[in-house]
């Protein structure tokens, strides 16, 4: 069978060698007779499973011992819930930095449950850049950002360094695993999986655990982080197969030489796709600025919506799928998160020069 170039935003590209692996084992996992999806999730085998997912996002993300790992559900979009829901206080605001449409998403949630505040915002340019600076407001509950704005194609290069009281908490879903982080800088992080992580239908929170003491006991059981970090995870039936399939992408990062050599391979990505842009004389024009590119989501237009559409289409005869952008901007989006291999890199860029030489 041919595989084509996936570009898809999300669900998006996962690794040959971990699809393989999850064929190998469909219909009988560690000789079971079972497939893992048939499994309970109370079995010794599934446990191996949920623990080895633990330890190696533990390990490969330089988790201290004095944070939880946590697998919900639900995706980022009940995240946005949770988060005021357990420590947005009464007389507190929650603090929101705005650099696109996912942190628009997390601020209208809050605004739901509590008092609010916009620390910072790129609304203005349309979202091409990320804040240079911060206002706070008086009595801030946290501040909440996006690491990564997959429709704009901006990413946070240093993340904003705040005083001790003031927690730091971030929607990592379309960046994590993709460099390395310093994890005590955060008080939550969170992220959907069907990104970076694995397939849809995860959900990892990493917390630390002197916030958990902040979740008061009168919200639903299942939006308190407290329920997940007393069960392990399992106070319900997890998704158990998209654990296991987490479990088996952090192997494979593992084995490429962990995050820090993933890092690298995603700079080679961007700068490919980026110098194609930028030596196009104005062929192909960025969204994003230069200073606040994403590694993860290159978004660019052609110089006229006719030319777009012909290069989408082209693009699609020839194997490259998952290029057009966002319904709310339009133009071209290339996502290239950890599991797209440079070799499809590659092969966008020499596309896109040959359409550009066929169509000046």
């Amino acid at each position: 069978m041919k595989r084509v170039y996936n570009f898809n935003a999300g669900p998006a590209a996962l690794p040959k060698e971990v699809l393989k692996r999850a064929q190998q084992q469909l219909l009988d996992f560690e000789n079971t007779g079972m497939s893992l999806m048939e499994l309970s999730h109370r079995s010794k085998e599934y446990d191996k499973v949920h623990t080895k997912a633990t330890t190696l996002l533990k390990e490969l993300l330089q988790i201290p011992d004095s944070y939880e790992i946590l697998f919900m559900q639900g995706g980022a979009s009940l995240q946005f819930s949770a988060i005021p829901m357990n420590f947005l206080a009464k007389g507190k605001q929650g603090n929101y930095s705005l650099t696109g449409s996912w942190s628009e998403k997390a601020l209208k949630e809050a605004q739901k449950l509590g008092d609010t505040h916009i620390a910072s915002s790129t609304k203005e340019t349309g979202y091409a850049g990320i804040p240079s600076h911060l206002e706070l407001s008086d009595d801030p509950a946290y501040l909440h950002i996006t690491s990564n704005n997959t429709i704009f194609g901006t990413q946070w290069r240093d993340f904003p360094s705040l005083s001790p009281d003031v927690p730091l908490i971030a929607d990592m879903s379309s960046d994590i695993l993709s460099r390395p982080l310093h994890i005590e800088d955060f008080s939550i992080i969170y992220a959907g999986a069907q990104k970076n992580l694995g397939p849809s239908g995860v959900t990892v929170v990493i917390i630390k655990k002197e916030v958990l003491a902040e979740c008061p006991e009168n919200i639903p059981t299942m939006l308190n982080y407290q329920t997940f970090a007393k069960n392990k995870s399992l106070y319900n039936t997890p998704p158990t197969f998209s654990i296991y399939m987490l479990s088996l992408v952090l192997e494979w990062v593992a084995e490429q030489g962990g995050v820090a050599a993933i890092e690298e391979i995603n700079k080679k990505k961007a700068g490919l796709l980026y110098n194609t842009i930028d030596q196009s004389d104005g062929f192909y024009i960025g969204h994003a600025e230069n200073d606040a590119r994403s590694n993860m989501n290159v978004t660019f237009n052609l110089s006229t919506k006719e030319l777009t559409t012909a290069f989408l289409a082209q693009a699609k005869e020839e194997g490259f799928v998952g290029l057009g952008g966002h319904r709310m901007v339009g133009g071209c989006r290339a996502s290239i998160y950890n599991a797209v291999p440079l070799e499809s890199c590659e092969a966008l860029a020499e596309f896109m020069e040959a359409f550009r030489s066929n169509n000046r």
